[in-house]
């Protein structure tokens, strides 16, 4: 990505679940990025994109626009890259600042630009964000327009985002209640996850199959699939909350009220913490709260 510059990949250093550390690490390149700029100010631009990302995931939405600012000030014609990244962060800012209708045509030109520029991996992020943003009767084809470059591309990195798509597309297929299309996708996920071996995601991907097997009836298998998580979590630091909330909705739906209580408490105990979810799924929190008390 850095094209021939001795600077260090900065992409590298993303922990997207520790949005302040990530600044911190991003910044202390920002010295010598800022001394390079008249040589490489691609490099530069793009790093401010993404200390511009980290502030948006804190939700500091003002410094994030700021930092992007700078970014469209300095942008030229021909950084390509550096501006698809300053459109599909300006989108990101929007949309998590709940203003998804001025994201949409930052995405929509990013995955333009991208795709003009032959930079796959970010043209797969743009699709990717303008589905989350679109309406539900479109989310799938620009979940698809993103998995089809993942099969075309040469590119490793571009390569990777094949588990998160058939991830989207199978939570596309599920809004619709379409659950057989969206176990289907969910177990191309499982497959993606597998190869990469990232323990977490391979996680994830089996919790997605359980709780859709739970939407299409199968209840009684989605609570053994939801226990034998909560046992894989264990080595890595237990389950964020959502197994805990799923045994309880499994329970729950068995008619066993009682037994679905803890669950409930526990869910509610650490997903009230996500500060993302209070923002955007303050209903389902005070759910959660409710049915750990009891009421």
């Amino acid at each position: 990505m850095i094209d021939g510059s001795s600077l260090p990949d900065f992409d590298l250093l993303w922990d997207y679940a520790r949005p302040a550390q990530t600044e911190v690490a991003f910044r202390a390149l920002l010295p010598e990025a800022q001394a390079q700029a008249a040589r490489n100010l691609s490099y530069y631009l793009e790093l401010l994109t993404q200390i511009a990302r980290t502030q948006g995931l804190q939700r500091d939405f003002a410094a994030a626009h700021q930092t992007l600012d700078t970014v469209q000030a300095l942008l030229t014609d021909d950084l390509c890259r550096a501006r698809v990244r300053y459109l599909l962060e300006r989108g990101r800012v929007f949309n998590s600042s709940g203003q998804p209708e001025e994201g949409r045509p930052l995405f929509e030109a990013a995955w333009e630009q991208a795709r003009t520029c032959n930079e796959d991996l970010y043209a797969i992020d743009a699709a990717h964000m303008v589905a989350i943003v679109a309406p539900p009767d479109e989310k799938l084809a620009w979940n698809r327009k993103g998995l089809e470059v993942v099969e075309q591309t040469a590119d490793a990195r571009a390569q990777h985002w094949g588990g998160s798509l058939y991830n989207n597309i199978g939570w596309d297929y599920h809004a619709q209640g379409q659950y057989e299309l969206a176990l289907e996708a969910f177990y191309k996920a499982l497959e993606w996850r597998q190869v990469q071996g990232d323990p977490r995601e391979i996680l994830i991907a089996r919790w997605c199959i359980a709780r859709t097997l739970r939407s299409s009836g199968g209840i009684e298998e989605a609570l053994r699939q939801q226990q034998a998580l909560q046992e894989a979590w264990k080595p890595l630091g237990g389950s964020a909350g959502y197994t805990e909330e799923e045994l309880g909705e499994c329970l729950l739906a068995l008619n066993c009220p009682d037994e679905a209580r803890p669950y409930f408490a526990q869910a509610y105990a650490k997903l009230s913490q996500d500060a993302w979810l209070m923002a955007t799924e303050p209903t389902r929190i005070e759910r959660l709260k409710r049915l750990g008390e009891g009421q």
